[in-house]
């Protein structure tokens, strides 16, 4: 399903994140209770808010989210993520910078938002994820940074897509 995509550049995309904790053999996700994604067991992040880093971006929406604050981030993949046939209006088109936590402070818990729960990386519930996730995220659990290019359909399923190792830049065919 790996093909050579040119969408252009960042331009114009909403800049987003999102953060994992991995921790032994574990990975914290959480289900999203409200918005995009909803029904989705996802990261934790969001839209980047003017003027703000995108390593802030991702501290604050992980406080918003599941109540722990990130002390140190290392930033593991840029992902972009678009959807050529939702509405312009929607604003569903991201440039992603995906992190993983490695120390916080505090326990992770409910908001409004989001429920965190631990799942083993052996066990992560792909089926009840983004469609594409199970190509990128098992590369970045096993501590791999990348580069990846998504485009989903209507029905949020990825229908073409790129990615590539950061330390090879070879294309990894998934």
């Amino acid at each position: 399903m790996q093909k050579n995509i040119n969408y252009g550049d960042a331009a114009g995309l909403t800049k987003s994140t999102l953060c994992y904790i991995i921790k032994d053999d574990k990975i914290l996700l959480a289900m999203k209770k409200r918005g995009f994604g909803e029904g989705y067991w996802n990261g934790y992040g969001g839209k980047q808010i003017p003027g703000e880093s995108i390593e802030d971006t991702a501290k604050r929406e992980t406080k918003e989210e599941i109540g722990i604050e990130a002390l140190e981030l290392e930033k593991v993949a840029t992902l972009t993520f678009l959807f050529p046939e939702a509405p312009k209006d929607k604003k569903w088109n991201q440039e992603v910078s995906v992190f993983i936590i490695k120390r916080w402070h505090g326990e992770p818990k409910e908001s409004d938002e989001m429920k965190p729960q631990w799942f083993r990386i052996s066990e992560i519930p792909y089926d009840r994820m983004w469609d594409d996730d199970k190509y990128w995220l098992p590369m970045i659990a096993s501590g791999k940074k990348l580069h990846g290019l998504f485009v989903f359909g209507r029905d949020f399923k990825s229908k073409e897509m790129s990615i590539e190792e950061e330390s090879t830049g070879a294309p990894t065919k998934v």
